[in-house]
């Protein structure tokens, strides 16, 4: 499914050009504040591309109303105004980003794809899975991992706070034609609390438990 995208730019021809260069994108395009906010109303999107200085709403005022909202969804300014001020309002209304006019378009590329990314996490606390990329991060910083661990962890993460039994780990994790000791799972497990640091407690006899 393509990440759906709302644009917001009064510059017709620079909103079409951005239209055809966001080809790998669902995008959406309006022209003004009002009919943006309608479409936030009407549809989700996984990310806004705001102009500030477009009529009826201005982009910052529409970004503050949408945060208001509990909408949270990444926000990129693209805009010719350079200024500390508006720097500030945008990033005080709850702006992700800013790219200046004229800009690079392989630059907005890279940070759409980065904000994208970014929305894919789930997150518990400071612990993130990216399932896209099949990785976690502890306060931003990526785990080294081994696929099982990976695996494992995984489990456990869905489950944050559950009692995993150990039966449906070897269930889920081994296959059935692989004889897998109690000794081999807590090598895996040790790691994940001793190297990575992760606190996951051991329920004697039954299972294991992530704490988030």
């Amino acid at each position: 499914m393509l990440s759906k995208i709302l644009l917001l730019e009064d510059d017709l021809l620079l909103g079409e050009t951005l239209v055809d260069l966001l080809e790998d994108y669902d995008v959406t395009y309006v022209k003004n504040g009002q009919d943006a906010l309608e479409k936030t109303f009407q549809e989700g999107f996984d990310l806004y591309l705001f102009d500030i200085n477009v009529p009826q709403i201005n982009g910052i005022d529409l970004l503050q109303e949408l945060r208001n909202s509990s909408d949270s969804t990444p926000a990129i300014f693209l805009t010719s105004y350079n200024d500390k001020d508006t720097l500030k309002k945008g990033f005080y209304a709850g702006a992700d980003d800013f790219i200046t006019k004229p800009f690079d378009n392989d630059e907005l590329l890279l940070r759409i794809e980065a904000k994208l990314r970014t929305k894919t996490k789930e997150c518990i606390g400071s612990l993130c899975h990216d399932p896209q990329q099949q990785c976690f991060f502890l306060n931003d910083v990526e785990l080294s991992l081994a696929k099982k661990e990976y695996e494992l962890l995984v489990l456990l993460f869905k489950n944050c706070n559950k009692i995993v039994p150990k039966e449906r780990i070897f269930d889920e994790l081994w296959s059935a034609s692989k004889n897998v000791s109690d000794g081999a799972l807590r090598v895996h497990i040790t790691r994940l609390k001793n190297s990575i640091k992760l606190n996951i407690e051991n329920i004697r006899g039954v299972g294991y438990r992530l704490l988030c």
